[in-house]
């Protein structure tokens, strides 16, 4: 699935089918979640619920056996990341690269103040214009600065070997997106991801493949594929 075109890293699996597995996990919920307010870079610790979440969904994914944890560095992804690295005994390399989108005057406001401040702006966005929300970033420079951070990481690893990414359902989205090689305006198309669910990409023999996606159990073989 990967491409040459202009939103494609151009790198990664190209060297071979080496077998690794990139898990991209979401952090757990916050109370601006609860709230629907918009974090982006915003530093909002995770709730009790968010803390169990965490703690639930790393028993499944230690029992992965993961290689290396990368995570965001804002609190709530690298409290998600803590509750892996004390089952799996790995420490966390945390990377500012790997945080949310920032949306400048967006963040803080709940989804109905978004649509009653910046109706025009929203509504642009959701046709897949690329759209500054709040002035902030661009979805292609959000996948710029940590598309390649997940790559360097995964290219580390051992062949056969899994990177958990630990990090925000905007930035996990749009990485997915460049890693696939689609072009930006279909990365909407994956659509979200639920707090402390996850996205598995597997390398195929033309690059990364999405395997799952905001699952919650762990990832099955695939029966029957193409392959």
């Amino acid at each position: 699935m990967n491409s040459t075109g202009p939103d494609s890293t151009g790198g990664g699996a190209g060297s071979g089918n080496r077998g690794r597995r990139i898990v991209l996990w979401r952090h757990g919920q916050t109370s601006w979640n609860l709230e629907r307010r918009f974090q982006g870079s915003t530093d909002i610790a995770l709730t009790g619920e968010g803390v169990s979440q965490a703690r639930r969904a790393a028993r499944l994914l230690a029992s992965l056996k993961p290689d290396a944890i990368v995570a965001s560095d804002l609190q709530r992804a690298a409290a998600t990341a803590g509750e892996l690295a004390a089952l799996t005994g790995l420490e966390v390399t945390h990377d500012a690269s790997l945080r949310e989108t920032y949306a400048g005057a967006w963040q803080g406001l709940t989804h109905d103040e978004i649509l009653a401040q910046y109706g025009e702006q929203y509504t642009a966005w959701k046709r897949g214009e690329p759209i500054r929300r709040g002035g902030g970033e661009l979805e292609t420079e959000v996948a710029d600065r940590a598309a390649p951070v997940v790559l360097a990481h995964a290219d580390k690893l051992v062949d056969g070997g899994t990177l958990v990414v630990v990090s925000h359902g905007g930035t996990i989205r749009t990485t997915i997106g460049r890693l696939l090689g689609l072009e930006s305006y279909h990365w909407e198309g994956l659509g979200g991801l639920s707090n402390c669910c996850w996205s598995v990409l597997g390398e195929g023999a033309r690059g990364w493949r999405l395997m799952e996606h905001n699952a919650g159990t762990l990832p099955e073989p695939v029966l029957g594929d193409d392959d």
